[in-house]
């Protein structure tokens, strides 16, 4: 019996060192873990609060201050993808309220002729126009090169692009469609940028500014080839930022998201949230005073508020929210049709 109690009391001293051995090591982990968490809320912390300084500083602080000299910054033209409605138009007139001489690209040339004559006598500055249907292929790069090898383009501004009818599923959308928004959304951009950066990396300064899409944040489910279009502009922006800046050019990714242009419904429900979903006009302005500044940006104060959200939030999140609005949206389209 006494072996057996004294059995009994060295395997409670052993399950007690034992037990305080794993104590211990535990406290080790524990200390570690919270080393961790306490660097990683730091770090989040401190992005979060640089996110939103440079909010402050992008969309905010340009209004207390001179507007830039773009003329002397860049060049004395800027050519305008895309420029006879939406974002386009409105771009080419804010830049031509600073004095720069505007080149309109597009395909329609009476609707050409009419915002060329509107914006030289607004804005008293000079005006020209290609009509260049971007949808047709490499053929209508040689002209666009030839019209432009006298003129001292400053700034690019690559809008022209293709959206669905209203959001879709994948096999929904037409090849044509689907061709359209390669050719028109991908090379368009491309291919301007190949014609016009020489010129700009001759004379030591100029600008490209690439109009994306919001949409390119995460996949968009039933804006899929859109998207990924619009993925691509990006960055390739960011890619000859980090090629062409050394040479004294600056690389703009402008992302917005919604802006009440011909791309959403007029009767739709984004077109009610004006501090959401801004006009042409309003965001022309403020992504204009961000040139020069910002090398990735939206555009607009709430816009950015809305990128800082997609960063943060999981892919699947983003995802549900894509589906819910584009459902809606697709439904709304589909109602005004019939």
């Amino acid at each position: 019996m006494k072996f057996f109690i004294q059995a009994a009391m060295a395997a409670v001293d052993s399950f007690y060192l034992l037990y305080r051995e794993i104590a211990r090591s535990c406290n080790c982990y524990m200390e570690a873990l919270a080393l961790v968490g306490a660097w990683y809320t730091a770090r989040k912390s401190i992005t979060v609060v640089c996110d939103f300084y440079s909010l402050i500083r992008l969309h905010f602080v340009p209004r207390l201050v001179s507007r830039a000299d773009l003329i002397k910054q860049y060049g004395r033209w800027a050519v305008v993808s895309g420029a006879t409605d939406g974002i386009g138009r409105a771009y080419a007139e804010e830049l031509a309220s600073r004095g720069l001489n505007i080149i309109l690209i597009s395909r329609n040339q009476e609707k050409l002729q009419m915002v060329a004559k509107d914006i030289a006598d607004t804005y008293k500055v000079e005006t020209d126009i290609i009509v260049a249907d971007f949808s047709n292929g490499r053929e209508i790069y040689d002209p666009i090169r030839e019209a432009l090898k006298d003129k001292d383009i400053g700034i690019l501004v690559n809008n022209v692009g293709v959206f669905y009818p209203y959001p879709q599923y994948f096999t929904q959308v037409s090849e044509d469609k689907l061709w359209d928004i390669i050719n028109v959304n991908i090379a368009a951009a491309s291919l301007m940028v190949h014609i016009v950066l020489p010129g700009m990396v001759e004379r030591k300064k100029g600008a490209v500014v690439t109009i994306s899409s919001g949409s390119c944040c995460k996949p968009t489910p039933q804006l899929a080839a859109f998207s990924a279009s619009k993925a691509y502009l990006d960055h390739f922006s960011r890619a000859l930022q980090y090629e062409y800046a050394s040479k004294g050019i600056f690389v703009q990714s402008l992302i917005p998201f919604y802006v009440a242009t011909n791309m959403t419904a007029p009767g739709s429900f984004l077109h009610k949230c004006s501090w959401l979903v801004p006009s042409p006009k309003v965001y022309a302005h403020h992504a204009v005073s961000t040139l020069g500044i910002s090398k990735r940006t939206t555009g607009y104060w709430s816009h950015s508020i809305q990128f800082l959200f997609a960063q943060y939030m999981p892919e699947w999140l983003w995802v549900w929210g894509a589906n819910i609005l584009n459902r809606s949206l697709r439904k709304e389209a589909l109602s005004c049709k019939a």
